[in-house]
């Protein structure tokens, strides 16, 4: 298995007290998976987004990437956060060869790199603006070019459209499963959006809090385009949706 989350619990200690964000967390992910982590705020999803990252380090239990454990960020991976991170004095241009200037590339090469993936994400009429001139959308999509830019092995996305509209925010969606698919990236993404989860997702991964912990896991079986008006979303919507309203004891095999 590629990822490996093994009775993961995370907690924190402020003046004497103890709280406890992640609580006996198990999950398996395999390479090229879309993974949303869905639930509400205070369940742990950016804990263990986090913690899978290696920004934190968990208090019991273990986390392996490709079987070396995680202890701190690496190199091979990126994470794209709600506010886009992008530097306001460097264009479009610029910032997406951030991450490519540090590996000791030709100065050509850098460019032809960041024009591939600032044209993946149509932003190649705009490559010379910088993010003050961009809608909050556009600014996103540099972020995403950035992150594909350097050739990640796991991009983590934390509620990456979370502070957009909602048009937006659905064409920021079909954007990041199309490149998705073409680029064949394991992504960890976290999101409290139902519809966004099961548009996205191979698997969603129902969280719940108090403390943080994985209720259930749903497999999304939509194949092709998936259309969020139909009958077949609906019905996962629904099943997603249905899952926060009942206890452990009455969930639906369905959701195993």
């Amino acid at each position: 298995m590629y990822i490996e989350v093994k009775n993961v619990s995370r907690e924190y200690t402020q003046k004497g007290t103890t709280f406890k964000a992640l609580d006996k967390v198990n999950l398996n992910i395999a390479r090229g998976e879309f993974i949303c982590l869905l639930g509400p705020s205070g369940c742990g999803k950016t804990t263990l987004l986090n913690s899978l990252a290696g920004f934190e380090q968990v208090t019991e239990g273990s986390i392996k990437i490709d079987g070396a454990e995680v202890k701190e960020p690496s190199i091979k991976n990126v994470t794209i956060f709600q506010n886009y991170g992008l530097l306001p004095w460097r264009t479009v241009q610029k910032n997406v060869e951030l991450g490519l200037e540090s590996k000791g590339m030709a100065k050509q090469e850098i460019q032809d790199i960041a024009d591939k993936y600032i044209d993946i994400v149509g932003l190649t009429a705009f490559k010379k603006h910088h993010p003050y001139q961009l809608s909050g959308g556009m600014q996103q999509r540099v972020a995403i070019a950035r992150a594909l830019a350097v050739d990640p092995d796991i991009i983590f996305m934390d509620e990456p459209f979370g502070a957009l509209d909602a048009l937006t925010r659905m064409k920021m969606q079909d954007e990041i499963s199309a490149i998705c698919k073409n680029q064949q990236k394991t992504i960890i993404f976290v999101t409290h959006d139902i519809d966004e989860s099961v548009f996205l997702a191979d698997r969603i991964v129902i969280m719940t809090p108090n403390p943080g912990k994985i209720k259930t896991i749903v497999k999304v079986d939509l194949c092709g385009t998936r259309d969020r008006t139909s009958t077949d979303f609906l019905k996962v919507r629904d099943w997603v949706f249905a899952e926060f309203e009942m206890k452990e004891k009455d969930q639906i095999d369905y959701f195993i």
